[in-house]
């Protein structure tokens, strides 16, 4: 299965690409892991903030995988221990389609992506910077397929 995290953020550092490449690249074989990023719009102090937003969402969407299922990252889904996203992983397997993880900019997601999300998910009630926000989906993915597979990356 292929898993789309689709990210609006500006350039990241070394350290943010390096961090997510080792879990992106840990999920090899029955799941993996794509980014796609989509540029930060210029900000300015006559910026509408509603025209980014909606053409930040606008090229999100049009970023989806035909036919995929879309989880929308956003302060209001729900938030899942390591083997409810186990679960939900097994899940999305067993849909057959490929699944597209939506990141919004500094201000969030379009209404129009959330409204084509078919779940929400909230990977904490902090804000969390973009380029954390790659690393800990990368990393989270990774120990939910470890569960699946009975890896011992993943103890409790």
């Amino acid at each position: 299965m292929r898993i789309t995290l689709i990210s609006v953020s500006s350039k990241q550092p070394d350290w943010v690409r390096n961090g997510y490449d080792e879990y992106a690249r840990r999920l090899r074989g029955s799941v993996t892991l794509n980014l796609i990023e989509i540029s930060l719009p210029k900000r300015t102090r006559s910026s509408v903030i509603e025209r980014l937003i909606a053409a930040e969402g606008e090229r999100m969407l049009a970023a989806v995988p035909a036919g995929a299922h879309v989880v929308a990252l956003d302060e209001s889904g729900r938030s899942w221990r390591t083997a409810e996203l186990a679960q939900r992983l097994k899940a999305w397997i067993g849909l057959g389609a490929p699944v597209a993880l939506l990141v919004g900019g500094p201000d969030g997601l379009a209404r129009e992506c959330l409204d084509r999300a078919n779940e929400r998910w909230s990977l904490s009630p902090l804000t969390l910077p973009h380029g954390l926000v790659r690393i800990v989906v990368a990393e989270a993915l990774y120990r939910a397929d470890s569960v699946l597979r009975g890896h011992p990356y993943h103890r409790e």
